[in-house]
């Protein structure tokens, strides 16, 4: 199991942070995501087939891309 934490700048309200765990946790592989508006991050712990490729590609899809 890996877990990561990405610092995501579009993150603004509650609502971003439903969105990004709704759509994040869709992704074959995610256990869990724990986002935050107040510090403009979401941690993620995943399995294969899941990658830090695949989530990031889906963060910028959904408009919030990763910063790191």
């Amino acid at each position: 199991m890996t877990t990561v934490t990405y610092t995501i700048p579009n993150i603004s309200c509650g609502h971003c942070v439903h969105t990004i765990k709704t759509e994040v946790a869709d992704l074959a592989g995610v256990q869990t995501v724990d986002a935050s508006a107040d510090s403009k991050t979401a941690t993620i712990v995943f399995d294969a087939p899941a990658s830090e490729d695949s989530i990031k590609t889906l963060l910028a899809e959904i408009n919030y891309p990763a910063a790191n």
